[in-house]
């Protein structure tokens, strides 16, 4: 796995752009192809995708096969679903709603060991081969661990620059959909409100010299936004990119 996070992290630092989907389904037939595929990583969705942890590890494999990076999206900042999420050898770990500096604090706690952390420690566990790594190895690659922060919401928005000043995470990710319903202009990604508070990120992350992230629909929006400055580019979901080519193929096969 260590090899696969500094791949990633190397590509981030030579200024390249990452792409990868979410991952709803539970089948980790979907994820290892799209390791096959070339994606660099996969978002494994554990907020909004009905996957349970003992299911989530076989997702894991999958994306490992593939040389993939597989990233946990927890439901939320509680520290054992932190833990648990990278005892079963999460590469990375994402955060839903991030609103302050003290809520960053509390993840890299949570995702990190010793000295820069408080996570609970368990050397039995997949992340540490069930015991077979070395202790004080495992302990270091654990370390190494991605951490994602997303802002989606007005709070985080204006909380911004505090946020961004807290040393420990790997990329700021911002969550359009969620960001337009906090505008109150729910589901519509595209409107003008909408793009200047993600404009408004990208630029103060970019300021800082941080990497920068968001969810895409469609692959012209991933030019847009590269452009922008965004790195770590998150193209729709397993399913949705399922469903389009599904639709694709009836439409053009079948004339009326």
């Amino acid at each position: 796995m260590i090899n696969i996070i500094e791949k990633f992290k190397a590509k981030i630092k030579d200024g390249k752009p990452v792409i990868g989907p979410f991952m709803k389904s539970s089948d980790p037939m979907f994820v290892e192809a799209s390791g096959y595929a070339g994606f660099d990583f996969a978002i494994l969705d554990m907020e909004h995708g009905p996957v349970s942890l003992e299911s989530m590890q076989n997702n894991i494999r999958a994306a490992q096969v593939s040389r993939m990076l597989p990233i946990i999206r927890v439901p939320d900042m509680n520290p054992v679903k932190i833990a648990q999420a990278l005892d079963i050898g999460a590469g990375g770990i994402q955060i839903p709603q991030i609103t302050s500096a003290q809520a960053v604090e509390q993840v890299i706690r949570a995702t990190k060991y010793y000295p820069q952390g408080d996570r609970g420690v368990c050397r039995f566990v997949r992340a540490a081969n069930y015991s077979d790594k070395e202790r004080h190895q495992y302990f270091r690659d654990a370390n190494e661990a991605i951490i994602i922060l997303q802002i989606e919401g007005q709070e985080g928005v204006s909380n911004i620059e505090e946020i961004l000043d807290v040393k420990g995470f790997d990329i700021v990710f911002i969550g359009p959909y969620d960001l337009s319903q906090s505008l109150g202009v729910p589901g519509d990604v595209q409107n003008p409100k909408v793009v200047e508070q993600i404009r408004y990120i990208v630029s103060r992350a970019k300021a800082k010299g941080i990497v920068v992230g968001t969810f895409i629909d469609y692959p012209d929006k991933g030019e847009i936004w590269q452009a922008a400055g965004v790195q770590y580019l998150c193209y729709s979901t397993d399913v949705g990119i399922y469903y389009s080519i599904c639709r694709e193929i009836v439409c053009t096969s079948i004339q009326p």
